[in-house]
C-alpha cells in the first residue's frame, strides 16, 4: 500500500531541490557571466554614441548590431564544444552539466518522495543526499576552473588585453555567475537537509499514523 507522506522538512527540501536545479540550469545557459567593458556602436548606425556593454557567456554571448532592427543579438558562438574559449571553460561546462544532470534527476525524484521513501532498501533521501553533494562538488570545481580561462582571446576581446587568468580586466562579473554561486551553496544545503528529511517522514508519528491505517500522513 501507498502511504503519502507530506512533512514541512520533506516538502522544504523538495522544495529547495528544483530550485537548487534550476538556478543552476539558467546560470548555464545564460550569456550573462561577463559585462565587457562599455563601447560605442559604429557611429554610422548610432549617430548619438550611445555605449552599450556586450554580455559573454561560456558558450554564448550578446552583442548590439545597430543595423538590426532590434539591436542586440544573442546566440551562441560556439557550434561545436571544441570552439568554446578555453579549454579551463570547456571543463566548466562538463562539469556543470554533470552537476545539472545530476540536480534534476534529484529534483525529479523528489517529487515522487511523498510516496516512495526508499528504493532497494535504501533512503531515497540518503542517496539524493549524496547525488547532491557530488553534484556540488562538480559545481565548486567547475567555478574554480571557469576564471582560469579569462585568457582566452574571446575574453580578451570583451574585457580588453589586460584579461587573464583570474584577472578580469575591464569586465565585470554579471548575475549568471552570482546565480551559479548561490546555487552552488543551496546544492549542499540540500544535500545536510535531506537528512532532516529523512527523519521527518521515518519518525515515531509517522509509524503510528501508518498503523492506525491512514494512507496521507500530513505533519508539521
Amino acid at each position: 500500500m501507498c502511504h503519502v507522506i507530506v512533512t514541512c522538512r520533506s516538502m522544504l527540501w523538495t522544495l529547495l531541490s528544483i530550485v537548487a536545479a534550476f538556478s543552476e540550469l539558467i546560470a548555464f545557459m545564460s550569456t550573462d557571466w561577463l559585462l565587457g567593458f562599455p563601447r560605442t556602436p559604429d557611429a554610422v548606425f548610432s549617430p548619438h554614441g550611445e555605449t552599450y556593454r556586450p554580455t559573454l557567456g561560456i558558450y554564448g554571448r550578446c552583442i548590439r548590431l545597430p543595423h538590426l532592427r532590434r539591436g542586440v543579438l544573442c546566440g551562441p558562438y560556439a557550434v561545436h564544444f571544441t570552439e568554446i574559449a578555453s579549454g579551463f571553460w570547456q571543463a566548466t561546462s562538463i562539469f556543470l552539466a554533470a552537476a545539472i544532470l545530476l540536480l534534476s534527476a534529484v529534483a525529479f525524484i523528489s517529487v515522487f518522495t511523498m510516496c516512495f521513501q526508499s528504493i532497494m532498501k535504501k533512503s531515497i533521501f540518503n542517496v539524493c543526499g549524496l547525488l547532491q553533494a557530488i553534484a556540488g562538488l562538480f559545481l565548486i570545481l567547475g567555478l574554480i576552473l571557469y576564471p582560469a580561462g579569462w585568457g582566452s582571446d574571446k575574453v580578451q576581446g570583451y574585457c580588453g588585453p589586460d584579461a587573464s587568468a583570474y584577472q578580469l580586466g575591464l569586465c565585470s562579473m554579471g548575475w549568471a555567475f552570482y546565480t551559479a554561486l548561490g546555487g552552488t551553496v543551496l546544492t549542499f544545503i540540500c544535500a545536510v537537509f535531506s537528512a532532516q528529511a529523512e527523519i521527518a517522514t521515518s519518525s515515531d508519528k509517522v509509524q503510528e499514523e501508518i498503523e492506525e491505517g491512514k494512507s496521507l500522513i500530513c505533519l508539521l
